[in-house]
Parts: C-alpha cells; structure tokens; sequence
C-alpha cells in the first residue's frame, strides 16, 4: 500500500509539472506513476477490500500530494481546505479502528 500511494503521489505532482502534457520528463513520470500505482493498488486488493484500500490510498495520497506540493510548487491551502482533508483523514482513522470491514 505504501509504494502505491508513493507511486500516486509522485504521479499526481509530475501531473502538475507536466504542464498539460506538454513536457515529455514529468508526462513520462505522470504515465509510469499511475500505471505503477494502479499495479500495486491491485496487488493490495487481494488481500484488503477494496473500499478500505481505496479510502485509505486516496487519504493518504493527498495529504502527501498536497505536502509535496506546498514544498515544490509554493501551494497553500486556505481553512475550508484543512478542514476538509482533517474530516478525509479522521474518516479513514474511523474506518481503520472501528470497522469490521476492515477484518478479513
């Protein structure tokens, strides 16, 4: 689960950088992330449902896409979208510690 979401986040910021594709480095690295990222997503559903997983990679990813791209890109989020990430993330907490679905 790890290296997917380090995978999608990688891709996600070259996204960014790939100035609409139009830069042949970060579209490379946009296309290869997401294939790798999707790859290993797949692997982790074998043995995960697929809505923790899911709800877990997306969480996860975009605090870390958001983190990477305050540092590289100078983006700040306002309140509203603290706020919004902080009930994301409490969701997944809420679904990793209290649900049963999340047993298999």
């Amino acid at each position: 689960m790890v290296l997917a979401i380090f995978a999608e986040v990688i891709a996600t910021n070259a996204l960014k950088a790939s100035n609409t594709f139009t830069r042949w480095g970060p579209s490379l690295i946009t296309v290869v992330g997401y294939g790798l990222a999707f790859y290993l997503l797949s692997v982790v559903l074998k043995s995960m449902p697929v809505g923790v997983a899911y709800a877990i990679w997306a969480a996860l990813g975009m605090v870390l896409t958001l983190l990477v791209a305050m540092i590289v890109f100078g983006e700040r989020p306002d309140l509203p979208a603290m706020l919004g990430i902080a009930l994301i993330v409490s969701g997944v907490i809420v679904l990793q510690c209290f649900s049963k679905m999340n047993a298999q």
